[in-house]
């Protein structure tokens, strides 16, 4: 495994994932992908392959300073605010092959501290 670059070794855990990860009308997938400069947040519904509710830095309700853990708990409260709205009240979480670390457990916890289940 030595010889894959970082990216792929992410999009490889990240297919692993989403053999088992699936969002359906009654708890679709809260999918979380990051970076450098962004961060991003999407409720799916993967039966009908439609987002319901999306979240990231570049609302303007968002104080976007850098892509780190203060932008990701704005998003998390963000994303499960419109969740609320839109009538969603349990996701699954798809990771998107990160670790469950820093900008990615700041995000989860702030949606879960909002009242989204998961």
């Amino acid at each position: 495994m030595s010889h894959l670059n970082r990216k792929e070794v992410r999009n490889r855990i990240h297919r692993r994932i989403r053999r088992k990860v699936l969002g359906t009308a009654e708890r679709p997938r809260l999918a979380v992908h990051y970076s450098n400069q962004h961060i991003y947040a999407q409720i799916i519904d993967d039966t009908v392959g439609k987002t319901l509710v999306s979240a990231s830095t570049f609302d303007k309700s968002v104080e976007k300073s850098a892509s780190n853990v203060a932008c990701a708990t704005a998003v998390g409260q963000l994303v499960a605010e419109r969740a609320k709205e839109a009538n969603v009240s349990a996701v699954v979480f798809d990771r998107g092959g990160h670790l469950y670390h820093g900008k990615i457990k700041a995000l989860a916890e702030a949606a879960r501290e909002a009242g989204l289940k998961f």
